[in-house]
């Protein structure tokens, strides 16, 4: 019978542990369903957005904003946004992953510049730790449930580090989100705004002056006018800083719908494999108990015959 009672505390113990994969798979699901909307919510505004701040930057040449300028690459700054969990299947591993091959790369394709990091979660950041990188700042307390103004420290923190020149470029290294099944890892250039990191958003653009007294400037991309009215150097600035904390705004977004998806499905697996589990179990116990049900009537059966 010891057989049979350590296979009934193993089997106790599994459905105890799919009770609780159970609820971490709903309440993944949950935070799914938002995480999701207010991505796909946002998204098409960060595109759109971005397009029109890339088609500035390459058709405008006399701006001299530092967000606009390229300078010789020498010192990277690539922010990693990661979970503070884990339990969320290979979404930290994967972009981790991408990160380690642009490490690998870096000498030819930034010029052998010098990677410094900015950790958002801390799988990232003790990633990142374990290999020996720089990690000159850490984000741990975003909430599940962002809006624009939790990115604000992020985000200023990013474009200061820039605007005082201490980095030439500013990567970010986050998950897109296609599909419940399916998340992407992705390295994207944020900073310096340049037209060759957007995927197919612009096309040639030609600047038109307008009136001299007026002091503005029309910018036409196909069928559309960008109309500057006063100081357009001042104006650029702020709208670029803008639209650069609302691409972070979006890329957070995405990572976390991309966390949320990839656990829900870890856990749902998890349930899986722990009914399969409680499946096998029940039948190593039943024969067990049959087979000590036998044994114990094949001794009865011959302790009456010894005794007849």
């Amino acid at each position: 019978m010891a057989g049979t009672k350590e296979i009934k505390r193993r089997i106790k113990s599994v459905k105890n542990t799919k009770k609780i994969t159970k609820a971490m798979e709903l309440v993944a699901a949950s935070k799914m369903k938002r995480a999701v909307s207010s991505t796909l919510a946002s998204r098409l505004y960060a595109g759109y957005s971005w397009e029109i701040l890339t088609s500035i930057a390459n058709s405008t040449q006399e701006i001299t904003h530092p967000l606009f300028v390229q300078r010789e690459v020498k010192n990277v700054l690539l922010v990693l946004i990661t979970s503070n969990r884990g339990l969320c299947g290979a979404y930290n591993a994967q972009v981790t992953k991408k990160v380690l091959a642009l490490l690998k790369t870096s000498d030819v394709n930034l010029n052998n510049a010098k990677i410094d990091f900015v950790t958002v979660g801390k799988k990232g950041d003790t990633a990142m730790r374990r290999i020996g990188k720089n990690i000159i700042a850490t984000f741990t307390e975003l909430p599940d449930n962002i809006n624009l103004n939790d990115v604000v420290p992020i985000s200023k923190f990013v474009v200061d580090q820039y605007k005082e020149n201490k980095y030439d470029k500013i990567l970010i290294a986050y998950t897109d989100f296609v599909s419940a099944l399916s998340q992407k890892p992705n390295i994207k250039q944020i900073l310096p705004i340049s037209k060759e990191q957007i995927k197919e958003l612009v096309e040639e653009i030609e600047v038109e002056p307008l009136s001299e007294d007026r002091g503005s400037t029309s910018i036409q991309r196909g069928k559309t006018d960008y109309t500057f009215e006063g100081d357009q150097e001042a104006l650029i600035g702020s709208l670029a800083e803008k639209l650069s904390r609302m691409q972070i705004y979006q890329m957070l977004l995405e990572s976390n719908a991309s966390e949320q998806s990839s656990r829900m499905v870890a856990m749902k697996n998890a349930s899986e494999a722990a009914g399969e589990m409680i499946d096998d179990l029940t039948l190593a116990f039943n024969k067990a108990r049959q087979a000590s049900i036998t044994q114990e009537i094949s001794e009865i059966s011959a302790g009456m015959a010894s005794v007849s």
